[in-house]
């Protein structure tokens, strides 16, 4: 037997982010104990898959909603994973505390594609960690696999293609909130004779990943806008929206995190 006050503390270090044998290391008893009493909790919190959930898009033969999905699949490319956890599966999209109106964007699009489950917030160190329980991720996102994104071969399916062809702006925007940002520069000029500061906005893209930094800059050329890449020593991790026409088309289809 074991007390009030472990089991607490135990689930309390799972839910802030601990692996359930890192609690179980902690207090000294078994990790299944651990995940008992986890499932306990969350069903407790009604945070458990229900089993009355819609049908998933994929395996009735339809496709998702095609603009919270595209939007969904870039911040999932960028900063999300995907968790086998015992019979179901944990999505979870890293949302900076920066950036309050990026993690109610996020809510909505899981919400919108898993109208049936429950959607999750835990606050971490420095960001808040939002997703939902579903058997169905890997079927939504099926890029899920051992092991970190840029370490495997990352391609989009077809029927994904199709959704990112008509809402290609939808996944820009993703995965700019996701490993993107806004930036703004500046310089001087002499004008009539005084020296003059002037600013204007830059987007950049930084993915480790050959295969997601390809998905990226191909839906960039498809709606027009130009880009560049900067190198990080020989890593060409960097991709950079600096021309004028180029910038004016993301500020008006993406704009800055907020």
């Amino acid at each position: 037997m074991h007390s009030l006050e472990v089991r607490t503390k135990a689930i309390a270090m799972v839910r802030r982010g601990a692996r359930n044998v890192d609690a179980a290391r902690a207090f000294g008893i078994p990790a299944r104990t651990v995940g008992v009493w986890l499932h306990r909790d969350r069903a407790r919190r009604g945070e458990l898959p229900e089993r009355s959930a819609p049908e998933c898009p994929r395996c009735g033969g339809t496709k998702p909603p095609g603009a919270a999905y595209s939007y969904l699949l870039g911040l999932y490319l960028g900063d999300g994973c995907v968790s086998r956890l015992g019979r179901t599966f944990s999505l979870r999209i890293a949302c900076a505390d920066a950036c309050p109106g990026l993690i109610e964007e996020c809510a909505r699009a899981v919400k919108t594609l898993r109208p049936g489950n429950r959607v999750q917030r835990v606050q971490l160190a420095g960001h808040v960690s939002v997703g939902a329980y579903s058997n169905h991720w890997p079927c939504l996102f099926p890029q899920h696999g051992p092991g970190k994104k840029h370490d495997r071969h990352i391609a989009l399916e077809a029927w994904q293609e199709e959704i990112v062809d008509a809402h290609p702006w939808e996944l820009i925007r993703g995965l700019i909130h996701s490993d993107g940002c806004r930036i703004t520069n500046w310089t001087t000029r002499m004008v009539a004779g005084k020296k003059k500061r002037f600013e204007y906005p830059r987007y950049f893209f930084t993915n480790k990943s050959d295969d997601i930094r390809g998905i990226f800059t191909d839906t960039l050329r498809r709606v027009g806008v130009e880009w560049t890449v900067l190198a990080r020593g020989h890593d060409p991790f960097n991709v950079s929206i600096a021309r004028k026409a180029s910038v004016a088309l993301m500020e008006a289809h993406v704009g800055p995190k907020y």
